[in-house]
């Protein structure tokens, strides 16, 4: 439940596992229209791992999967968001996680670095930094307000795999039906987008002729913590050369580009579950060396 009485979801695994009690829990925040859906299979494999089980909380934003569509639209912003995480936090008792955020997710990190520093012990962005590249965004703009509704969930595959194959040459068949499973939802008989769509008004109001802001500061409040920043190797939305200037800020900051991956790249794919793990395993060095 929010502050505000809105309902909202989270998906919860291993907290039932006596085993995931004796580390950090991870906490996963998807991207702007995406849900916990998007963090299913990863959740699975860390939870489930034989030899260092972790809990796994993958939110839904208010407007986003299970959670309540907000009847204010202008309550859909990364404040309110970062409050939302905040009181879901308490509400499954989680007092210190390590966080994994999505393009929006990660904004949202960079608020709670500032909102709740004691929340986070370490973070992983996922194609997001302090800079977020206007092309990037403007491309981001331009599919969501063209978004088709396919018939059927094979069409869905197809329609998001037209859309997105030149950035995610490495997707197979079943990884697009696994995509299109995770972006739509079935209401009334028909394939929908799981948003509300007042979600993308927010965007209407983004002036993309003018520098976006940055937020450097925040992100190097995010370096008091161990971080990770994965990069799509396809992507428009995070620069190699934002990434450059995040480590030299962040001299501690670990960092990995994703071959064969755009924005944002799907975290159970690609070896990334593996490189999850030993950054994971680090963190619980030093908190307990």
């Amino acid at each position: 439940m929010a502050s505000d009485g809105l309902k909202l979801h989270a998906a919860d695994y291993g907290r039932d596992n006596a085993a995931t009690r004796a580390r950090l829990p991870v906490v996963c925040l998807p991207g702007l229209t995406r849900n916990a859906a998007d963090f299913h299979d990863l959740a699975v494999l860390l939870s489930s791992d034989t030899e260092t089980p972790r809990r796994v909380v993958s939110f839904d934003y208010r407007g986003r999967g299970l959670s309540a569509w907000d009847k204010d639209p202008s309550r859909y912003t990364i404040l309110v968001e970062a409050d939302d995480v905040i009181a879901g936090m308490a509400a499954l008792g989680l007092e210190h996680a390590i966080f994994i955020g999505t393009s929006r997710g990660g904004l949202i990190m960079h608020a709670l670095a500032a909102m709740r520093p004691t929340l986070m012990a370490a973070g992983v962005l996922n194609d997001i930094g302090p800079v977020v590249e206007g092309a990037g965004l403007a491309q981001i703009k331009a599919y969501l307000s063209r978004i088709p509704q396919p018939a059927t969930w094979e069409e869905a595959a197809q329609n998001l795999a037209t859309a997105h194959s030149k950035s995610f040459p490495v997707l197979s068949p079943s990884d697009w039906d696994d995509f299109a499973r995770a972006v739509y939802v079935e209401k009334r008989g028909k394939l929908v987008a799981n948003y509300d769509p007042a979600l993308l008004d927010g965007l209407k109001g983004i002036d993309l002729n003018t520098p976006l802001p940055t937020l450097w500061p925040q992100f190097e409040g995010l370096g008091n913590r161990p971080m990770m920043v994965l990069r799509g190797e396809h992507s428009s939305l995070l620069s190699d050369e934002t990434v450059e200037e995040m480590k030299q800020r962040v001299p501690t900051l670990r960092s990995a580009t994703i071959a064969g991956h755009g924005h944002a790249p799907i975290l159970h794919l690609s070896g990334i579950p593996e490189m999850l793990r030993g950054f994971f395993a680090e963190v619980d060095r030093q908190r307990h060396p």
